[in-house]
């Protein structure tokens, strides 16, 4: 259906389809503005349930349910990029779906995302579409190993993807991906991956916090350091390029873009490795590192009301994951001087899993 710029008011509700901790902390950043939250989700221990009066617990092709939430909100948004087709479809017939649908089927196909990105005239790693055995050997020729194989569809947290090196049963591996419709990147040799999480309004505003530096253990987040130690010109380089994803997208909401340092020719360059049409694992300092958070600012977006200039507290932020039993430890960290500690409320904790985060604030230097 047609509809107008959103312009919410205080009380009005945001549908939040996803009851993660990113759901959670939305709902919690909604709640600061005077905005209610309805969460959408089919896990019944959902986190963000918790935090929240009003939730649904029905499955995400619950034509019924999701009418029923429809009716109860002003706008729907979205804390996982995973959203059935279908469900986007039925919302967006009857309430205006931020960020919009047409982004989630850029976004859900790597192999969209990257021609998306590589139209735009931003670098990424060379890659190719594979759709069988015998195309994946015609990749592996023209791009050469070590190389990445991944799912089009549905990864994360290193799920659904293999490194292909010299020696490699690639038979094999093809038959262990399990997938008709996958995409091959070749490996960059990054010195650090980078992140720039922008916030763009409906009436193409953008906000972008600091470039995030990161650091992975076992595919999974573990610290986020802002700023990241960077030159001043290539992190505006990475702003500029998120910037232009935004506005190509003609998003509204927070988005991030995760990118590759790699050494250049007297100076280092980035590629863009993908893009998470939501906030981001790789933007939690903000919370408490920030003037204003990620989870503030997209619900900024969404309601219509004016983005904030985000201003980073201190000489710079750490965000340390807790992950899996990490979680156990959490008393030691309450203790630590210029640390804010967030625990997600979820069961109990296996490997892999995210429990909570950290955050620590270093105080500027005295000049």
């Amino acid at each position: 259906m047609a509809q107008g710029p959103v312009k919410l008011k205080p009380g009005d509700t945001i549908g939040i389809l996803g009851g993660g901790q990113l759901g959670r902390m939305l709902a919690m950043a909604a709640a600061r503005l005077g905005l209610r939250c309805q969460v959408f989700s089919p896990d019944p221990d959902s986190p963000a349930f918790d935090v929240v009066q009003a939730a649904t617990c029905a499955e995400y092709a619950d034509v019924e349910a999701l009418e029923l939430f429809a009716n109860d909100v002003n706008v729907v948004t979205y804390e996982f990029e995973n959203v059935p087709a279908a469900t986007a479809m039925v919302l967006a017939a009857r309430r205006p779906v931020l960020p919009a649908q047409k982004i989630l089927e850029t976004t859900q196909d790597r192999l969209v995302e990257k021609d998306f990105v590589s139209k735009l005239g931003i670098g990424t790693a060379d890659y190719a579409d594979v759709s069988s055995v015998a195309t994946l050997h015609a990749a592996i020729a023209r791009i050469g190993l070590p190389a990445v194989i991944k799912t089009r569809r549905f990864g994360y947290d290193g799920k659904g993807q293999a490194i292909v090196r010299d020696g490699d049963d690639i038979d094999q591996i093809w038959e262990d991906l399990g997938t008709k419709s996958a995409i091959l990147e070749a490996f960059v040799p990054f010195e650090r991956e980078i992140s720039v999480i922008a916030a763009r309004s409906a009436s193409g505003q953008v906000e972008c916090f600091d470039v995030t530096e990161n650091e992975h253990r076992d595919h999974i987040l573990k610290t986020s350091r802002a700023p990241a130690a960077i030159p001043d010109a290539l992190a505006a380089q990475a702003r500029a390029i998120a910037e232009k994803i935004a506005s190509a997208l003609d998003y509204v909401g927070v988005l991030a873009v995760e990118l590759f340092v790699v050494p250049g020719n007297g100076a280092p360059t980035v590629l863009v490795n993908e893009i998470a049409p939501r906030v981001h694992n790789s933007g939690h300092w903000t919370l408490d590192g920030a003037s204003i958070s990620q989870f503030e600012q997209h619900i900024r977006a969404i309601a219509g009301w004016p983005l904030g200039k985000p201003v980073r507290h201190g000489e710079v932020v750490t965000m340390t994951n807790l992950i899996g039993d990490d979680i156990l430890s959490y008393e030691q960290w309450l203790t630590v001087p210029g640390a804010t500690v967030h625990l997600y409320g979820k069961g109990a904790p296996r490997p892999g899993r995210k429990m909570g985060h950290v955050t620590e604030v270093t105080p500027p230097r005295k000049s």
